[in-house]
């Protein structure tokens, strides 16, 4: 099994979401359906833009917050610009 740490992108919001999931179709749809987290729930058009694979959940997450910990939407886009997964 593997786990994934991913960037979704909301047009209407004009904003980023980086989590992570063992399921990434699975995850997604619940996003757009608004079930996802509280924050995603404000619309209904996530689109995934970037993901990363894992072995672990535990390395993952950690990479989920490292994303997040960095607070730049310039470092989310560069991820997706450039494809890498660090």
């Amino acid at each position: 099994m593997t786990f994934t740490t991913y960037i979704i992108y909301s047009k209407t919001l004009n904003c980023y979401y980086v989590g992570s999931t063992e399921n990434i179709d699975t995850r997604l749809l619940r996003h757009n359906n608004g079930n996802g987290s509280t924050y995603t729930k404000k619309a209904s058009d996530w689109v995934l833009k970037w993901q990363r694979n894992f072995k672990t959940r535990s390395e993952a997450v950690s990479f989920e917050l490292l994303v997040k910990k960095k607070k730049s939407r310039k470092y989310i886009e560069y991820l997706i610009s450039t494809g890498i997964q660090e």
